[in-house]
């Protein structure tokens, strides 16, 4: 394994985050699997490719894209052991053995990996694994290196959170908490780093990609059962329970009831659903 330089998100994702999307794989997966479809098509995976899914997590992405190169070969990299373990686990289960998992930091490392030409990868893949690097360009670029000429990007990145569902959830929990920064300016990696197709461009570009293209993209998200189901779970959702640490037990329970009353348009029968806003990313390397 390479060493790692994005040290705070690794600490991030091998500490409470990591595990609490490890110990809920398929509640994640319900909140993410609506974009696959138009992901994998745009990333046009043929029978025969090297896929790499970067920021893989939980792995669900990478074992669809095998299925679709049964000759080929799927490989995710991501920074979280449990999560690893997770996608492990499943392919396992599934049956998918054209697949491998290797923790690492895909800003350095050389993404070289056992049944990949030595051409490299025909297309990049990533499910919104690519906004916490401590420096994209660098990451983008090894990420290029790992490509064959010609090899493909597709990628989604989240929109701005004003056009998420989740933006009045936020916004009404934000009443009752102190002011977070924002992670939009470049250096500072989060949900929002990649949020600007401005951004994205100059990124994509500055790592040596042509063709770069970001297209607005919305999904539904699958929260929970009920409304108190999906705030118990929202509740405990990493960034959530980052800012509940940060005031007292009643202002935590204050945003807890502000962030029940906010879900509660969004239930539909057996479900709480929210749209999500992505950016498709897609790019070519030369």
């Amino acid at each position: 394994m390479s060493s790692i330089v994005n040290i705070h998100q690794s600490e991030a994702w091998n500490g409470y985050e990591g595990n609490h999307w490890a110990d809920h794989q398929d509640r994640y997966d319900a909140v993410n699997s609506a974009f696959n479809d138009r992901l994998l098509a745009a990333a046009a995976i043929g029978e025969r490719d090297r896929v790499l899914d970067v920021g893989c997590g939980n792995g669900q992405l990478t074992r669809l894209a095998a299925r679709r190169a049964p000759l080929g070969h799927a490989v995710g990299i991501d920074l979280s052991t449990p999560m690893l373990r997770r996608a492990h686990a499943s392919a396992a289960i599934e049956g998918v053995i054209n697949v491998t998992f290797e923790r690492g930091d895909a800003q350095i490392h050389p993404l070289s990996f056992p049944g990949v030409s030595p051409v490299g990868f025909d297309v990049a893949v990533s499910r919104f694994g690519i906004m916490f690097f401590a420096d994209p360009i660098a990451a983008f670029a090894n990420i290029g290196r790992a490509l064959r000429p010609g090899g493909r990007l597709a990628m989604l990145s989240l929109r701005n959170m004003a056009e998420q569902d989740l933006g009045p959830v936020f916004a009404a929990m934000a009443r009752h908490l102190p002011a977070r920064p924002a992670s939009t300016e470049p250096g500072h990696p989060g949900p929002e780093s990649l949020a600007d197709p401005a951004r994205i461009h100059e990124v994509l570009t500055g790592a040596g990609f042509e063709e770069v293209a970001a297209t607005p993209l919305d999904a539904p998200q699958l929260w929970g059962r009920d409304t108190e189901d999906a705030a118990a779970f929202l509740g405990a959702w990493g960034p959530v329970r980052f800012m509940l640490d940060q005031v007292d037990e009643a202002a935590a329970a204050r945003t807890l009831d502000a962030l029940t009353e906010a879900l509660r348009p969004f239930e539909e029968g057996d479900a709480v659903r929210l749209r999500g806003a992505a950016w498709l990313i897609t790019a070519t390397r030369p």
